[in-house]
């Protein structure tokens, strides 16, 4: 796993209260760019070359403005392939939301849990994810603005912040291009502003977008809205407090809450259902204990999760993270190697 580490080029900008940090790949020799890249970005993603991508140049250069709690980043860069599993996840401490905003280019092949047994997602718009659940995408040749805001802000309009991650706004739509005109305004101005104003700009963006992808889920606007998040919300908190419970199942939370199977499905459906919903939250439960809990067997966490056996339980993490239990075990406990890490990536196109 690689560790963020200021960089000696941090440098206040306007004032006190923000850092503005630059990073380009471009002095590096051409075998090393993809590298030097893939090291400077490891803090918050994984960047996955084959060793065909490691023979070429590559062209890489980010600003990144950290403001109070608040950061922004400016990115220019060719093709990659990006991931963030749920080895890593369970390795480090990045719990925040990032919204993309593309620029130029697009972002092709997006997986996320919910998106399972669908086709990969792509946008040229804006995609939000939760750096607390794991997703793979390809990053086209452009440029992308990206906004990082913790969970406490992105919950004022979204009261289930979990469920915004793998959303995506078209940029053809009134509300997109307002958010796309006032942050290439931002990315043109940032430099000259005051901390104060560029924390503003930046905080207003945020809002702006987590206001757009709540209007998309209509989680905001009226009485109606507000009494189905909070459905939403006391679904979930059920669901958490009953993940280890071997009977947990659509029809025990019906009976449990009372609510009718045609509001269930309003409500879950863009995570693919109920069912869908408590098997992605008892998996990503297991991962977590795999990672912290070396000694405890595969079969007593599936088995504490409420999987019927050790097989059953094998099968659905392996579909949902591409390797067994044991396997992922492993993984969070060794660094991966060039070798593997290539072979994801090819895995992954």
């Amino acid at each position: 796993m690689n560790h963020y580490t200021a960089l000696p080029d941090i440098r206040p900008v306007s004032g006190p209260g923000m850092a503005h940090n630059h990073f380009s790949v471009k002095a590096e020799a051409p075998r090393r760019q993809l590298l030097a890249w893939r090291d400077r970005v490891g803090h918050i993603i994984d960047v996955l070359p084959s060793i065909g991508d490691l023979d070429k140049p590559f062209n890489a250069s980010i600003d990144r403005y950290d403001l109070n709690g608040l950061i922004f980043t400016d990115c220019r860069s060719d093709q990659m392939v990006l991931e963030r599993s749920i080895a890593r996840i369970s390795k480090d401490r990045v719990r925040h939301y990032a919204f993309h905003v593309m620029m130029e280019g697009s972002i092709d092949g997006i997986v996320v849990p919910a998106s399972r047994g669908q086709d990969p997602t792509s946008t040229t718009g804006i995609l939000a994810l939760d750096l607390n659940q794991p997703v793979r995408m390809r990053r086209s040749n452009g440029r992308v603005l990206t906004f990082f805001a913790p969970g406490s802000l992105v919950q004022e309009g979204f009261p289930d912040p979990d469920s915004i991650h793998g959303r995506t706004l078209d940029n053809t739509t009134p509300l997109a291009r307002l958010i796309i005109d006032h942050v290439t305004a931002l990315s043109r101005s940032v430099t000259t502003m005051s901390a104060c104003e560029a924390n503003s700009a930046v905080l207003g963006s945020v809002r702006l977008m987590v206001a757009a992808f709540g209007k998309q889920a209509r989680l905001s606007g009226n009485v109606r809205a507000a009494a189905r998040a909070a459905m939403f919300g006391q679904v979930r908190r059920y669901i958490q407090a009953n993940i280890h419970q071997a009977d947990l199942s659509p029809e025990s939370v019906l009976r449990a809450l009372g609510l009718t199977r045609s509001t269930i499905y309003r409500l879950f459906q863009h995570e693919g259902g109920l069912v869908a919903y408590i098997r992605h939250l008892r998996l990503r439960q297991a991962a977590d204990e795999l990672a912290r809990f070396p000694h405890v067997t595969v079969m007593e966490i599936a088995f504490g999760l409420g999987f019927n056996s050790a097989s059953d339980f094998t099968r659905a993490f392996r579909r949902a993270y591409e390797m067994a239990p044991q396997d992922f075990r492993m993984s969070c406990h060794s660094p991966l190697s060039a070798n593997t890490v290539s072979s994801q990536a090819h895995r992954s196109l």
